[in-house]
């Protein structure tokens, strides 16, 4: 059940700009110009009206439906009831119903992207003023990542070659970067700023465990109001923001994409931590050339280094930018000793989830171990944080994905995710999203298919806590 509006809301409703709504509004009826003229025409007049209610309203929600209701019916009435008209009707009602809503509360987005959750936002992705993409990129953008994993979800083991692998590798800038352009919106639309995976307990909310997550590292790594905190592989900064608001650190975040830097420092601006808390465009695989030896007191990666093609070169720039003894704690995708190369299954699963992840290859524990001892750590302590995730006390990782009929996590589940990709499909259509969205959303449909497998089948996880010190 929604919250109802504060006096400040309200006020904020009403004072709202309407010069934004307007080009909206005409944003849409341009991005449809190819339907047939006796649609639009009847689209426009209905706008127009709907418009003209929601200025004389404020938009409260039980009006703003009100005039829904009675814009289907009149329109309706005008075109004799034609399907496939009131079809392209209702769905430009739909959409602008929430562009409007969208505009109100776009800078209340919290650590969490709650209000990232509006329809219209649905409309945006891919397509808003900070992308790095043109709309006629994603297409381009999406085949380019494809083709770095041909035969992949085709041919079984085809991906998880040698010379398919080294390939990833090679190009892996291209591929992290392709990835992230096309996901970032998806990922806080569905999601929420903080880009990983949870332990969960039961009677504990999605946000919950996801913050508990992120305050658990600052306390291992010992982030106290004096350090200086290095976030490897930051994204747009959701835990970053987290850990500086709890601990009063100054952090500094590292991701290769350029788009989610300018999204990521928006955030911050918002929050008012600028002076604390920053994102730099760089890469995790050449940290030395960025930062001086010993510049920060503590560090921590979480779910990122899975995109490294070499985690020991990474890991040695971590420890490169730590003071003696300072503290590394990274989280870790990796394969689990249940899983067997040698079963079709398991490698199918294996390879679907690099593919909608943007990975080279996943590792071992043991592998992602050594590198750390490799690059200069003593590891301190590793556990998979969903070891107990059958237990009658916890809520498995991959749940989220899975189940939870709640209001709150709908779009996470698999038939959430299904209804968001029929919307995309049909902004798509109508030329509001642009040509490509609708793949990129299948492959990530795709891809949280694959890892509740694997994680049903206890062959990977997501979560695996690694704590290390420099020596």
């Amino acid at each position: 059940m929604g919250k109802s509006m504060t006096q400040r809301e309200e006020m904020a409703f009403a004072n709202r700009d309407d010069g934004n709504v307007q080009l909206k509004i005409n944003q849409i009826h341009l991005s449809n110009q190819h339907f047939d003229v006796y649609a639009i025409s009847y689209t426009k007049s209905m706008l127009d009206s709907l418009k003209t209610t929601i200025n004389q309203t404020a938009s409260h929600p039980a009006v703003l439906a009100t005039a829904l209701l009675c814009s289907v019916k009149a329109s309706f009435n005008e075109t004799s009831g034609h399907p496939i008209i009131l079809c392209v009707l209702f769905l430009l009602i739909f959409v602008h119903a929430y562009v409007v809503k969208s505009t109100f509360s776009s800078s209340k987005r919290d650590a969490h992207g709650k209000t990232f959750s509006k329809v219209y936002d649905a409309a945006s992705l891919l397509s808003n003023p900070d992308s790095v993409l043109s709309r006629d990129g994603v297409e381009d953008s999406i085949i380019t990542y494809e083709t770095l994993y041909a035969g992949a979800r085709k041919e079984n083991g085809r991906s998880s070659t040698n010379d398919s692998i080294r390939n990833r590798a090679k190009k892996y800038q291209t591929l992290v970067n392709s990835f992230y352009d096309l996901v970032t919106d998806f990922y806080v639309f569905g999601w929420g700023q903080s880009f990983h995976f949870a332990p969960r307990k039961v009677g504990e909310t999605f946000n919950e465990s996801i913050l508990r997550t992120e305050h658990y590292v600052a306390l291992r790594t010992h982030i106290e109001p004096t350090s200086r905190v290095l976030d490897v592989g930051c994204g747009v900064g959701g835990p970053m923001r987290n850990i500086q608001q709890l601990t009063g650190a100054d952090i500094t975040g590292v991701t290769i994409n350029q788009y989610q830097v300018r999204v990521g420092n928006k955030y911050c601006e918002q929050k008012h931590i600028s002076d604390r808390c920053r994102i730099y465009q760089g890469d995790f695989q050449d940290l030395p050339s960025q930062f001086a030896a010993e510049s920060f007191d503590a560090a921590y990666a979480i779910e990122a280094t899975c995109h490294s093609p070499d985690r020991r070169t990474c890991f040695k720039g971590v420890n490169h930018c730590l003071k003696r003894g300072g503290r590394f704690v990274t989280i870790e995708w990796a394969l689990l000793p249940a899983f067997d190369v040698s079963n079709p299954d398991h490698v199918r699963v294996k390879e679907g989830i690099e593919v909608g992840n943007g990975l080279p290859t996943l590792a071992t524990v043991k592998d992602i171990v050594q590198d750390l001892e490799n690059a200069g750590f003593d590891v301190l302590d590793v556990f998979d944080t969903n070891r107990d995730m059958n237990s009658m006390f916890e809520i498995p990782w991959y749940q989220t994905l899975h189940g939870s009929f709640t209001l709150q996590g709908f779009r996470m589940t698999h038939l959430g995710r299904i209804c968001t990709h029929a919307l995309v499909a049909l902004l798509e259509l109508t030329r509001i999203a642009p040509k490509g969205s609708t793949r990129v959303s299948a492959l990530l449909n795709a891809t949280a298919l694959d890892l509740v497998e694997a994680g049903k089948e206890g062959i990977f996880t997501p979560c695996l806590f690694i704590l290390a010190q420099k020596k």
